[in-house]
């Protein structure tokens, strides 16, 4: 019963769930990010470049069977090895737009943390200068 009673305190711990609520929306978030690069920007790049798809972009580094079409997965299912530097570029592009928006996330938070500086030290109360005062004058004489 003792290792039960660890395991519950273990899993409700806030670093635990916060763990986890992070993994979570991570999640999400990464689907968001792959709908951002997929739907929005790499049409947009695609069509700068001349080419919509990038994923289609690949090299065939040896021979194809006979008959075996062109494409991408076909070569794969195939054997043959394919160097898909299309894919690559997908990939690339996406981490580069997580990154941003994470740090552009991190930024904002680290913003909101910052607290306003303490207060400069209230001045001393009028006994304490005159006991001061009293105190430098001893040493002097």
């Amino acid at each position: 019963m003792g290792m039960m009673r660890e395991f519950k305190e273990f899993a409700i711990k806030g670093n635990v769930v916060d763990l986890a609520v992070g993994i979570i929306i991570g999640a999400a978030f990464g689907k968001i990010v792959d709908s951002l690069v997929n739907d929005l920007v790499m049409p947009v790049v695609g069509a700068l470049i001349g080419k919509l798809d990038f994923s289609s972009l690949f090299i065939v580094l040896g021979q194809a069977p006979a008959g075996t079409p062109a494409t991408l997965d076909a070569l794969k299912k195939a054997g043959v090895p394919v160097l898909a530097y299309g894919n690559f570029i997908s990939v690339a592009v996406n981490f580069l737009i997580l990154a941003f928006i994470i740090f552009i996330m991190v930024r904002q938070i680290n913003r909101m943390r910052q607290e306003t500086p303490p207060p400069a030290p209230a001045a001393p109360a009028e006994d304490v200068v005159l006991l001061r005062e009293i105190r430098d004058s001893l040493r002097r004489g």
